[in-house]
């Protein structure tokens, strides 16, 4: 007579509950990619500070005037014209925070007709 095998009481399921439980923590734990900053730590305020554009900018004025190194400067294409060659290749725009959207995308139009092959707006980079 073969003797029965005695079926475990024990369910497979709790060990995969357990496994899957073990890897929730074990991926919270290693997700986080950075530490939280101090609470007790106070940022330095910059919103007094004057803040100087890049010297080799085209800087765009809330009335659209455009200066490059302080210097008035009539049209894009005046300003492309004044560059080197090689500075041709990423010309960078600094525009005052007032100008109009519009205005921008109509002088990053009218640099790349005039020959600046990739426009590149300068801005201010905030905390997360």
């Amino acid at each position: 007579m073969i003797a029965a095998r005695r079926k475990s009481e024990r369910e497979p399921t709790i060990a995969l509950i357990n496994i899957v439980f073990l890897m929730l923590i074990f991926f919270l734990v290693a997700g986080t990619l950075a530490r939280p900053l101090d609470p007790a730590l106070k940022l330095v305020d910059t919103r007094g500070l004057e803040g100087a554009p890049p010297p080799d900018a085209l800087v765009v004025h809330p009335d659209g005037a455009l200066s490059y190194r302080g210097d008035p400067v009539a049209s894009a294409r005046a300003f492309v014209d004044r560059l080197d060659p090689g500075a041709r290749a990423r010309v960078r725009i600094v525009p005052d925070r007032a100008l109009p959207a519009h205005r921008l995308v109509t002088l990053g139009r009218e640099l790349r007709e005039a020959g600046a092959e990739t426009v590149a707006i300068v801005s201010r980079r905030g905390l997360p």
